[in-house]
């Protein structure tokens, strides 16, 4: 396997399976499998150990965790060599469509060089038993194109499994092994979890078998880029490539996530882990064994973080909730009507401070159920309910919104939609923007785009614009239209 360094100077976020992002995993050779019907030892009952004792005031003692759990806990090597002499696929180019690929090129890093044949032949994970039949969770990534995957325990023994499915959109996998009474994990609540508690992970890291890393929970409900359907756990505790699939643990021995993703300059751990919540797991393993695949509501919107001066331009008290920059014609949102401006403030009882919080909530919730939505519109609340749609593609989508500098004047120069604009752009009515300068120019408003309205009030004239500008507080929000795609754009004004 080759392996390879990104350049110090990125922040990346690294795919953890050793093999699919490189890491240098150890060398392994597979040994014969064991017989599927051979006698195992019977599993422990499947409950967390008494309470801790600690060898230091204040240090808790995770040895009963590891001696009880630590059997369930098992390497996965992945397969997807090409076959030995196949010179026409000997050298190729990189699949453009491959996610890994697509991953370097999204966040413009330098191709890692690879062997010959493309992708690395061989890769390990982690994983662990949920049920003493033979159920394994761990990560969509993990098995993402293996042709052969081998599930090795603690006690040396080795199973081929059956990948009952995946979702690429949670990052779980589950997959299926021939065996009887084996160890299993308990599971926890991570509502239950506190920031600053300590867990622990057992893994496979580089290939080293059963490893145990241990630290505190950093935050809970964190999004990360392109992973928005999961609330994810961010702890401190060292996961390295081969981590990827394995528990995370309380320190009562309950599993709370599933150790997935890590933010890194250099491939390896940083201090920055990020694990998917368990209860999430658990709802797309009973989906993947119910049907052989899982499902997610979809809304049809697109949103943008609201910060102070969108507040303030609101008139919210607190810069919080999902701006809806867009909504797509005929989708959920549109059937409840809800209308471009709107923010959206709590999904289903649950409180969305954050416009990340919205996909994550809706990616959860079942299509075709009603969902009720926390609307903050015209400075007042409402409430609509919508029935979800399922989702095909992407259902909420991130608007891309410029960093505002909010200072000074509004600086712009408009002139109204010719029609031909008018119909090449599909707005029925709006401004066109032909100077900028001034603090519009510093809140990334950028000649060309269209403004169609000002604080939610449509505008067809400079007139109007000026309507609405000598009735604004300290700022004021710009809805643009910039290559068919519609963001709100903060700008102070003295």
């Amino acid at each position: 396997m080759t392996s390879f360094s990104l350049s110090p100077t990125r922040l990346i976020l690294a795919l953890l399976a050793a093999g699919v992002l490189g890491g240098g995993a150890a060398a392994w050779t597979l040994g014969s499998h064991a017989n599927a019907n051979a006698p195992a030892p019977a599993a422990p009952p499947v409950t967390a150990p008494a309470a801790l004792s600690a060898p230091f005031p204040g240090a808790p003692d995770f040895t009963a965790i590891v001696q009880r759990f630590g059997p369930a806990v098992v390497n996965i090597a992945v397969s997807n060599a090409m076959p030995e002499g196949d010179e026409d696929q000997a050298g190729a180019a990189p699949d453009p469509n491959d996610p890994v690929f697509q991953f370097f090129r999204r966040h413009g890093l330098p191709m890692p060089n690879l062997p010959r044949g493309g992708l690395p032949a061989r890769g390990e994970g982690s994983g662990f038993i949920v049920s003493a039949d033979g159920l394994i969770l761990t990560n969509a990534h993990v098995v993402r194109g293996a042709k052969e995957v081998t599930v090795k325990l603690t006690d040396r023994r080795e199973f081929l499994a059956r990948v009952v499915g995946r979702d690429d959109k949670t990052d779980v996998a589950v997959l299926k092994i021939d065996a009887a009474n084996l160890p299993t994990v308990p599971l926890g609540n991570p509502n239950d979890l506190r920031v600053g508690e300590w867990v622990l992970a057992i893994g496979s890291p580089f290939g080293f078998e059963n490893s145990v890393t241990a630290g505190v929970v950093s935050a809970k409900g964190r999004s990360l880029p392109d992973d928005g359907y999961v609330p994810f756990i961010q702890t401190d505790v060292a996961v390295n490539p081969g981590n990827s699939g394995g528990p995370l643990f309380n320190a009562r021995g309950e599993v709370i996530g599933i150790n997935s993703q890590i933010f890194s300059r250099s491939g390896g751990y940083q201090g920055l882990s990020f694990a998917i919540p368990i209860d999430l797991a658990v709802r797309i393993k009973d989906q993947i064994v119910a049907t052989g695949h899982a499902t997610h509501a979809r809304l049809g919107v697109a949103i943008q973080d609201v910060n102070q001066a969108l507040a303030d331009s609101f008139k919210l008290a607190r810069p919080e909730g999902a701006l809806v920059a867009q909504v797509e014609p005929g989708s959920a949102a549109a059937r409840a009507g809800v209308k471009t401006g709107d923010v959206i403030t709590g999904f289903n009882g649950q409180p969305v401070v954050d416009a990340s919080d919205l996909p994550a909530r809706v990616g959860q919730a079942e299509p075709g159920k009603p969902a009720r939505l926390d609307i903050w519109r015209n400075g007042a609340a409402t409430t609509l309910n919508v029935t979800l749609d399922k989702l095909a593609d992407s259902g909420i989508r991130p608007a891309k919104a410029e960093r505002a500098v909010e200072k000074a004047r509004l600086g712009l120069a408009l002139r109204p939609l010719a029609p031909e604009e008018s119909r090449a752009v599909g707005v029925a009515s709006g401004l066109v923007v032909e100077e900028v300068q001034g603090a519009a120019a510093r809140a990334g408003v950028q000649p060309g785009d269209v403004l169609v309205a000002v604080n939610g009030k449509p505008v067809d004239s400079v007139a109007a614009v000026k309507r609405v500008l000598d009735g604004a507080g300290k700022s004021v929000a710009l809805l643009l239209q910039r290559n068919g795609q519609r963001l709100f754009v903060p700008v102070r004004i003295s």
